[in-house]
């Protein structure tokens, strides 16, 4: 049997590449939502990918791989053949956050994976039960550093990107209010409701029912700007604290996918983020759509995966327990 040389054989590969491209997509795309059913990266996912599927002129199925604050299905992305035809709704928990925590966590974000585009951008809300006597997020400051220890703050486990926003809140005003971890944010909000934490972080769409019910208190909102569903609520860096605290989304497909390939889902993409019912039903769920580069996403990545690094290291969370 005559032995081809290998780089022979990659050369008589490589043309391939392109034409395989100019096909694409020829079949459904799976994407990843490493999140359960109802969750934000679910409902994002559904709203964006119809529109999406009717650029494409495929469909997209969602799938939903939820577990270990979503490195699961975040390293069946990682595994996937790099053809397009298996995308990640990538978030910050699984991308930035628990890298830095999990020493064993089964990917690398930079490595691992090509960004195709930022899609959208979710604030965060302070939120405290109303008999806590804080008003603003100076109030609050001034309680915790009167009471150390005594105030309690909820999250939905470990790792997620709530849990962050509440650890980033004590490192960057100098305050110790203790984590309560729960196996999800509704329970955490459930024990919000209940008076058995003090306060929380969450999502604004989570949380609306429950201000405008007066059974909750927002104090300030994270992102760089008000929210047209609460104008009157000031952001965190109006009540005098430089720090952010949003969650953001953005598809990726694995390394080594063609640079063809994820242009036709970043020009697609865009093209689905600008149609009005796709920017309206993200608003209804307080989500703005944004979209961006390749580039300008793996640029976010970098700063993000500094910054929770940061906050990993000055909080001793390296080697936690992920829920």
């Amino acid at each position: 049997m005559k032995i081809i040389p290998l780089a022979c054989l990659l050369a008589a590969l490589l043309p391939l590449a392109p034409a395989a491209a100019q096909q694409y997509p020829n079949k459904p795309i799976r994407v990843i939502a490493p999140s359960s059913a109802g969750g934000p990266v679910d409902v994002i996912a559904r709203i964006l990918a119809p529109a999406w599927s009717e650029v494409l002129g495929q469909p997209m199925v969602i799938d939903n791989r939820a577990g270990a604050a979503g490195q699961i299905g975040t390293e069946m992305a990682a595994k996937a053949l790099p053809d397009g035809y298996t995308v990640l709704l990538g978030f910050s928990g699984p991308l930035v956050i628990v890298p830095q925590i999990n020493v064993s966590t089964p990917y690398d974000t930079l490595k691992d994976f090509a960004p195709v585009s930022l899609v959208a951008a979710a604030p965060y809300v302070l939120l405290v039960h109303p008999n806590v006597a804080a008003k603003t997020v100076k109030e609050l400051v001034a309680l915790a550093k009167a009471q150390p220890g005594k105030l309690n703050f909820a999250s939905g486990g470990t790792g997620v990107g709530i849990h962050m926003a509440g650890e980033l809140f004590n490192l960057t005003t100098g305050v110790k209010i203790t984590h309560v971890p729960y196996k999800g944010a509704g329970p955490g909000m459930t024990a919000l409701l209940a008076g058995e934490v003090d306060m929380m972080f969450n999502g604004l769409s989570a949380a609306l029912p429950q201000v405008k019910g007066g059974r909750l208190r927002a104090i300030a909102l994270g992102g760089e700007k008000r929210s047209a569903l609460m104008p009157e609520l000031p952001t965190i860096a109006e009540s005098g604290y430089q720090f952010n605290t949003s969650g953001w989304y953005g598809p990726m497909v694995a390394k080594d996918t063609p640079r063809a390939i994820i242009m036709k889902l970043n020009s697609t993409l865009l093209q689905a983020l600008k149609q009005p019912q796709v920017r309206d039903r993200l608003n209804d769920i307080a989500v703005e759509a944004i979209g961006s580069t390749p580039e300008e996403y793996t640029a976010l990545l970098r700063r993000e995966l500094a910054t929770w690094g940061r906050v990993v290291e000055a909080t001793g969370l390296k080697g936690k327990q992920i829920n």
